[in-house]
């Protein structure tokens, strides 16, 4: 890739990257991930491992560095919201051990 190429790559990388850094910080520094939705960044990890990999075949410098940076963001957000989802989750009635006769 030409030298062009590549800055406006990294210039693209930083700029989608730290946007990241908000979400995170504020998950790590509050640990409330209530205005978080599981859907998307499940999708955003996914997303972004696969882009990634698309960025070591491709040997493309500015891909790796900046989907490793936020792969690690994203995947931290995504693990704590799913922790407050568990937390949050009711447990389901089970039944009484043994049978209650006639119930």
């Amino acid at each position: 890739m030409s030298l062009e190429n590549d800055t406006l790559g990294f210039i693209a990388a930083f700029l989608t990257t730290t946007a990241f850094v908000p979400q995170a910080y504020m998950v790590w520094r509050t640990n409330n991930t209530e205005g978080v939705s599981l859907g998307m960044y499940g999708m955003t990890v996914i997303g972004i491992a696969l882009w990634l990999v698309y960025g070591i075949v491709t040997n493309s410098m500015p891909l790796m560095i900046s989907c490793s940076c936020t792969f690690m963001m994203s995947s931290y957000i995504l693990w704590r919201k799913i922790q407050h989802t568990r937390m949050l989750r009711p447990l389901p009635d089970l039944p009484a051990y043994p049978p209650q006769p006639g119930v």
